[in-house]
């Protein structure tokens, strides 16, 4: 452009516009400069060379001078720069160019990521940009790709004879000496693929991975699921496909994290690679834990059918491919747990055999005609165990805590490696074991008397102040084909044991007629046989035979008013069937759970009937004691546990600590109900062990038919209980042990009673003096305190005063025993025990087993020997 074309500069004072408005600006109609205008920052408030007179207002004010800066150089406008002598300075400050030609300041450095996002305002600011946006996706997914190249690189394929090296789980005593060790190399053998049956590789596929052949090796929804489920705290998983579960088996660490699943995932996508299917599979059935302490194929076909792997049937192949799915469950013999009973595990077993079978013809790997000719379900072969005496029960109740309390797998668990210290007092596990074996010797002749057959004793031993169980008895041993804990039983009856839960009970609640006020053991009631029971309204309990139900005590003696105490002291039932109405037969179950008694060993069909007051739960041997442990700790209950620490890998694992005491009653309650039951020891149905020479308080419990018997007694150092039942093997119920030992009839007050005297006697040796109870003061409401009446004659029992054989109450009536001989054999438990339980020998309160209505599968029996899982629920 020509010079003489040349706009020229405009004035230094700003131009003609910027006269103009200095012009308007010294008119009182127009308002002052704002602060800061100028440019100075010591001028805000109009203290600069101008003051706030002297100085016109600049372009377009602070907005438009923020914008002119951040414009820069480029901009034809400027914001206003201070005056210098009087004068203003050209805008664009003081080397800016003003209206006209000049150098532009230099511009601002771009930083690498440019987030937040220059020249932006706003929200706008915080929007990253595509590229931004486009480089962290390349950079992550880089990252990614380096990351899995590394790990993929550095694992290895896992061999199968490496898992020979696992370890040994280690069991240890209390006082911190080795009791036994199991799991780890016992039992691994390893078979090449081809003496693997053809059909047991086609069972396993169809029912685990039905694509193996086809996949990738991994399956990364279920590789998604498990990480989520861990980073949620939430319950593991295992792999999905047959690869992944290969790998799972050959890692020997069992750390449930999630660095843990990722190598095992690029050991998987690397096993894929590298061996062909078949030998996937080997290794997979190889490694894999079958139960029996068997792992792999071989020595799954030597424990189940005592042939090779190379041998087994089809029949058999199915039944290891359904094994697989968790031994624990699936192994008939039954497992750790209240649901892995030896009847759930068998049923458990049959149904998933079976749909083995069709499944292998759904996915085409059996034909229809081939799958019509295979046979039934395989008869597996006895089981054998090296465990002798009680410590094959011991381990199995502690794994079970283990495995609750650790969040372990019973599977996981058995792959070794944990050294687990126990609260089991060798010595007392050890007397009463002496104990059991010594009444069993001179009472049973199993060669002589038929009844005397499949009779069962339990015990355990559990100390009140902590809660730790020191002793227990669960049969006659696994080296000796008994694998079910007599301890830890589900499904025996534990008869008058139950009343002081209801006594208990009526000192927490009270009964309707005291207004929720403690009720006294001094209260009477009706101790008649054959009292009409009636509800809180005072009308009569109708039985299913449309008439009022009438609770059949043991004996026909004309009781009358008598104190709760007395009828405890003589096992009356009458008076506690009608307490338990009164209280609410809700509020005797709560205070049976404030002792550690879950709703899992309520018996569910008496559960709002009269007889669930006298016994007809079946809490287990160590629940029991647990629960008299309360009465013995001033009213505290304690969880019942057996582990008292955990290490593995060098590490201790948390979760052991001592359980916490709970408030189940208060201490006067408690007190009151020892009172109750010391009485029941010096002159009632426990006087057998009166003379045991240290303060015991106990109670007695019988059920009909004498198919079980208890008894339940404690110190203040030990509470015991000890049970007898015998039960069918095969069908697994309850047996009547009427005749057996010779005697007409067994009672909680004869053999039990005997086996915890000659225990306890022993045990208490230990701990010094005994600790004399506390006094219990007196508690509660006395109500019908009303002069006994003379003795009334008891009906005579007609077939229109007895209960139908299903009452409503479900209470069916039991025959007076039998009066004994004037002359007493020298293995008559009975002998002492004359008229029928008057005396305080034997127990007077007979009771029913529960739901006379449901013949063979009722609850009475279940399985007498079933396991109970007392850690929680029908894990107990």
């Amino acid at each position: 452009m020509s010079e003489h074309r040349r706009k020229q500069p405009q004035p230094q004072g700003g131009g003609r516009a910027a006269a103009r408005r200095g012009q308007a600006g010294s008119s009182s109609g127009r308002r002052a400069a704002p602060r800061s205008a100028t440019g100075s920052p010591s001028d805000s408030y109009g203290s600069g060379p101008s003051g706030s007179e002297g100085e016109d207002r600049p372009y377009g004010g602070r907005a438009e001078a923020r914008r002119a800066a951040q414009r820069g150089g480029g901009s034809r406008r400027r914001a206003a720069e201070p005056a210098r002598g009087g004068r203003r300075a050209a805008p664009g400050g003081p080397g800016g160019p003003g209206r006209g030609r000049g150098r532009s300041a230099p511009p601002a450095r771009k930083r690498f990521i440019d987030y937040p996002r220059a020249g932006k305002y706003g929200a706008a600011r915080w929007v990253p940009s595509w590229r931004l946006i486009t480089g962290i996706f390349v950079a992550f997914m880089g990252g990614l790709v380096t990351a899995a190249g590394i790990g993929y690189a550095m694992v290895g394929i896992p061999k199968p004879q490496d898992t020979a090296l696992a370890q040994n789980n280690v069991f240890y005593w209390s006082n911190g000496k080795q009791m036994a060790s199991t799991g780890g190399q016992t039992n691994r053998q390893l078979v090449n693929n081809s003496e693997i049956p053809p059909q047991m590789k086609d069972a396993v596929v169809s029912a685990e991975n039905a694509s193996f052949y086809d996949d990738k090796g991994i399956d990364p929804a279920g590789i998604a699921r498990a990480v989520l489920n861990m980073a949620r705290g939430g319950e593991t998983q295992g792999g999905s496909t047959i690869t992944q579960q290969f790998v799972k088996n050959t890692y020997l660490s069992q750390e449930q994290t999630l660095t843990r699943k990722f190598k095992e995932l690029f050991i998987s996508i690397k096993v894929n690679q590298k061996l062909t299917k078949d030998d996937i599979l080997a290794g997979y059935l190889n490694t894999a834990y079958y139960g029996r302490n068997s792992y792999g194929i071989q020595a799954a076909a030597q424990a189940y059918f005592g042939v090779d792997a190379k041998d087994l049937s089809t029949e058999q192949c199915a039944f290891l491919a359904a094994v697989l799915k968790g031994p624990n469950f699936y192994n008939p013999d039954g497992g750790v747990g209240a649901n892995a009973t030896k009847e759930a595990n068998t049923k458990r077993a049959k149904e998933r055999w079976s749909w083995i079978l069709d499944r292998m013809v759904e996915v085409k790997r059996m034909t229809p005609a081939e799958r019509a000719k295979v046979g039934k379900f395989p008869t597996v072969k006895k089981q054998s165990s090296n465990l002798s005496g009680q410590s094959g029960y011991l381990i199995d109740i502690a794994k079970e805590y283990v495995a609750k309390k650790a969040n372990l797998s019973p599977e996981d668990l058995e792959k070794g490696g944990y050294r687990i210290y126990t609260t089991f007092d060798k010595q007392k596990v050890n007397e009463m074991a002496a104990a059991v074996e010594k009444t069993e010797k001179s009472f049973l002749d199993p060669k002589k008397r038929e009844k005397d057959k499949y009779v069962q004793f339990g015990g355990a031993s559990v100390d009140p102040k902590t809660g730790a169980i020191v002793a227990l008895y669960g049969g006659a041993g696994y080296n000796k084909g008994h694998y079910s804990n007599n301890a830890n039983t589900l499904g025996v009856p534990v008869g008058s044991t139950w009343k002081p839960i209801v006594l208990a009970a009526s000192m927490k609640y009270g009964t309707y007629e005291t207004n929720g006020k403690a009720l006294s053991p001094l209260t009477k009631y009706n101790g008649n046989d054959l009292l009409e029971i009636k509800d809180q309204n005072g009308d009569p309990i109708m039985g299913d035979n449309g008439k009022p139900f009438r609770q059949k005590n043991e004996g026909t003696t004309a009781w009358g008013e008598v104190t709760l105490k007395k009828a405890m002291e003589q096992s009356i039932n009458s008076p506690f069937a009608q307490l338990g109405i009164d209280v609410g037969l809700s509020r005797t179950q709560e205070m049976a759970k404030d002792l550690g008694i879950s709703e899992a060993f309520f018996d569910k069909a008496n559960i709002r009937n009269v007889s669930f007051s006298l016994g007809t739960s079946t809490p287990s041997a160590i629940r029991m004691a647990d629960a008299y442990g309360a009465f013995a700790n001033d009213g505290k209950h304690i969880e019942p546990y057996s582990v008292t620490k955990v290490i593995h890998e060098g590490k201790q694992l948390d979760g052991f600590e001592e359980p916490e005491e709970q408030d189940a009653m208060e201490p006067n309650v408690a007190n009151n109900v020892t009172d109750v039951l010391e009485n029941v020891v010096q002159n009632g149905t426990g006087k057998k062990v009166a003379d045991i020479g240290f303060p015991v308080a106990g109670k007695t419990g019988t059920t009909d038919e004498n198919k079980s018997a208890w008894f339940v007694g404690y110190t203040r150092e030990l509470s015991t209980a000890v049970t007898l039942f015998r039960t069918d093997p095969a069908k697994g119920k309850l047996l009547s042990m009427n005749g057996t030992g010779g005697v007409s009839s067994i009672h909680g007050g004869d053999i039990p009673a005997q086996v915890w005297k000659d225990y306890m006697v022993e045990a208490m040796k230990s701990y010094g003096t005994p600790e004399p109870f506390p006094e219990a003061e007196p508690i509660g409401e006395v109500i019908n305190d009303t002069p006994t009446p003379s003795a009334i004659p008891t009906p005579t029992e007609t077939e229109d005063e007895s209960p139908s054989p299903t009452p409503t109450p479900s209470e069916s009536l039991t025959s007076p025993s039998p009066t004994p001989t004037a002359t007493c054999d020298e293995f008559d438990w009975q002998c002492n025990n004359a008229n029928g339980g008057q005396n305080g020998g034997s127990d007077g309160g007979t009771t029913s087993s529960p739901t006379p209505t449901e013949t063979e599968t009722d609850n009475s029996g279940g399985n007498g020997n079933g396991n109970g899982g007392i850690f929680g629920g029908p894990s107990g």
